[in-house]
């Protein structure tokens, strides 16, 4: 089974739309049996907060299941857990090495290096622009999937 663990900054926008995104593009490939995915937060801001109003409306717009979640910070135990912590932006990179304290199975990346691009993925808390965070999510995830080679 492979297992994915997508971070941002508070776990209410970026990341859990990616596991959702991730989950539903599984889903429709039937492969919902290899894979096991979640989301975190780097910072303790959002614990126990649920999707963003913006996240969830942009999700059930484009018809991406998505359920009630509580936000969590990531655990040094999470990398022992999963195969891929896929980040958002840079400064994500840095707050879970602060975390994990290293990343010697080289499992730490953020999500559009798999798409072929080396930029952040901008967060909707700050811009409200859900869109854009949306079509750089579905444009990482898809790449990442390919990496994987599905």
């Amino acid at each position: 089974m492979i297992r994915v663990l997508a971070i941002c900054h508070g776990n209410i926008c970026r990341s859990p739309m990616c596991e959702f995104i991730l989950k539903d593009m599984i889903r429709q490939k039937g492969l919902e049996d290899e894979f096991y995915i979640e989301s975190c937060a780097t910072s303790t801001e959002e614990i126990g907060r649920s999707l963003h109003p913006g996240a969830k409306r942009k999700l059930d717009e484009m018809g991406i299941p998505n359920e009630r979640r509580r936000a969590r910070q990531l655990t040094r135990e999470d990398y022992d857990a999963f195969d891929y912590l896929i980040c958002m932006d840079e400064w994500n990179v840095r707050n879970i090495i602060r975390i994990i304290r290293r990343d010697p199975e080289n499992k730490v990346h953020m999500l559009l290096e798999y798409a072929g691009e080396r930029r952040e993925i901008a967060d909707p808390w700050y811009t409200g622009n859900f869109d854009e965070t949306y079509e750089d999510l579905i444009r990482g995830c898809a790449g990442f999937l390919q990496y994987l080679g599905f």
